[in-house]
């Protein structure tokens, strides 16, 4: 019987580029990660939308 390994959302959020999308992965409150396939027109349209609530100094 294997060994399970626990899950756990520890570790920075990532997006990483895959032929033609972004993965992110994003740590999860309880654990996990949340994973988000997205092309670039919406990481365009993510980035739009965070900037418009976050305050950039």
């Amino acid at each position: 019987m294997a060994a399970m390994k626990p899950r756990t959302g520890d570790g920075p959020m990532e997006v990483v580029r895959e032929q033609r999308k972004l993965v992110m992965r994003i740590p999860t409150d309880g654990g996990g990660r949340l994973v988000v396939e997205l092309n670039d027109e919406e990481a365009e349209e993510l980035k739009n939308a965070l900037s418009g609530v976050i305050n950039v100094s």
